[in-house]
């Protein structure tokens, strides 16, 4: 048990550090920071989940009842990295760009008033499909690799 927890937190941080060349191929421009951010390629999420299911499947069966219990939870969990929290991402920025739209029209009518926030609405939630993907093949392959050095 305590090595499924160990192949998925290392799965996770693996995936967190390769944000910074991914970032980098991308943008072009080295940015350390993404290592802490949430969205991007790969998915941690899905490389956490990814990893631990593989690991359960291959040392422990693929028809008992934790692999099933990791897999039914893997699934939820890289839905919603791709799915709702990418769709909050989205709705932020919408929300954001009007905060711009109306600072201009409390401009023009004096009776509105318009307060400015502190702080805009995070943007990068969630994973394009082929981060979760991307996600999901690394974790199977670190569960694989750690469910095999075990078994030596």
């Amino acid at each position: 048990m305590k090595r499924g927890i160990v192949t998925a937190l290392s799965a996770i941080g693996i995936a967190q550090g390769l944000k910074i060349f991914t970032h980098k191929k991308v943008s072009g421009s080295w940015d350390v920071k993404q290592a802490g951010m949430s969205g991007g390629m790969p998915s941690s999420h899905s490389a956490g989940v990814s990893a631990l299911t593989s690991y359960m499947a291959a040392s422990r069966g693929v028809f008992h009842t934790e692999t099933a219990l990791a897999t039914i939870f893997g699934i939820i969990v890289m839905y919603d990295a791709q799915g709702i929290r990418r769709h909050t991402g989205e709705i932020a920025q919408i929300v954001n760009d009007l905060e711009g739209h109306f600072e201009e029209l409390s401009g023009n009518y004096p009776s509105f008033q318009f307060v400015k926030k502190d702080k805009e609405l995070e943007e990068v939630l969630g994973h394009q499909p082929i981060e979760v993907l991307g996600g999901a093949l690394l974790g199977s392959l670190i569960g694989l690799i750690t469910a095999n050095l075990e078994k030596r």
